[in-house]
């Protein structure tokens, strides 16, 4: 199996289209300066691996940010990506937690989708955590935002090394519903027999033949996705600028500096009096 790669297939006389991820570099570098407890790491790696399919699902230029926020011992976890599947994710614990599951480290909260196309109004959907697992409250937004029958499987290995996850999904069709629907619940039956070891070791080409091998599957170019954290001295000094002059005067003559750490990759950007000056009185130096 290829890893870091979405793949994308219609099934041409079902209706219906699947999208397959399967991940390792691209995870590893988002939580390598982090510490998490495998619980918390799990549960990341599912989101990533969801939001890699939310974001194949939309036929759009631009970014978008899927974020779980509870009461539970994770306060706020979310992953940002975009068209290109560029991929970065945190996760802020509230309280140490050995929990394993979606509601034991979440608690009772929401799921909050945020797209913000390149071009055009930015959209946001929020959906209950009421289901048990995170593909199942996935497949719930969509069921409630887009009408559009979903079904989703995420997967992460032992060692939480991999991440993977598919999705099959019924096309918009003027046909026969009760057709349809008969469609879509063959697929999923097929791809319930999907075995983690499968998803992980097999290439995209014979695991779908062992999935849908009676089936027409049209299967498009693989897209890599990759880890890209977007901060930038840029978006910093943006932030810096919102300071009040004489907050950061106390600030430089208390540390030397002002220091701004990015909670997603840990760089610390460190800027002098002279780089602030402009901030400060109005000048550049």
């Amino acid at each position: 199996m290829q890893k870091d790669i979405l793949n994308r297939y219609l099934f041409d006389n079902l209706h219906a289209r699947g999208e397959l991820v399967n991940l390792s570099q691209t995870f590893q570098d988002i939580v390598a300066a982090h510490d998490y407890p495998l619980g918390v790491k799990q549960l990341l790696g599912e989101l990533v691996a969801a939001t890699c399919l939310l974001t194949a699902t939309l036929k759009f230029e631009g970014e978008i940010a899927v974020q779980l926020q509870g009461d539970g011992p994770i306060g706020y976890l979310a992953v940002n990506g975009n068209n290109h599947q560029e991929m970065r994710g945190i996760a802020r614990m509230a309280s140490e937690s050995k929990a394993t599951t979606l509601k034991e480290l979440i608690g009772k909260g929401n799921m909050v989708i945020t797209i913000r196309p390149t071009n055009g109004e930015p959209y946001q959907g929020v959906v209950a955590l009421e289901q048990e697992t995170l593909a199942e409250c996935l497949e719930h937004y969509f069921e409630v935002s887009e009408q559009i029958p979903t079904k989703i499987w995420l997967f992460t290995d032992e060692e939480t090394t991999q991440i993977a996850g598919t999705l099959i999904q019924l096309l918009p069709d003027a046909g026969e519903k009760e057709q349809q629907q008969a469609d879509f619940e063959h697929l999923c039956q097929l791809t319930n027999t999907i075995k983690p070891e499968e998803i992980f070791s097999l290439a995209t080409e014979d695991l779908l033949y062992r999935l849908y091998h009676q089936e027409e599957v049209r299967l498009f170019d693989p897209q890599a996705v990759s880890y890209k954290c977007s901060c930038s001295e840029e978006k910093c000094l943006s932030t810096i600028s919102q300071i009040e002059p004489s907050e950061l005067e106390s600030i430089i003559a208390e540390q030397g500096s002002v220091s701004m750490t990015c909670d997603y990759c840990m760089t610390t950007y460190s800027f002098e009096r002279p780089q602030l000056a402009q901030f400060i009185d109005g000048t550049t130096h």
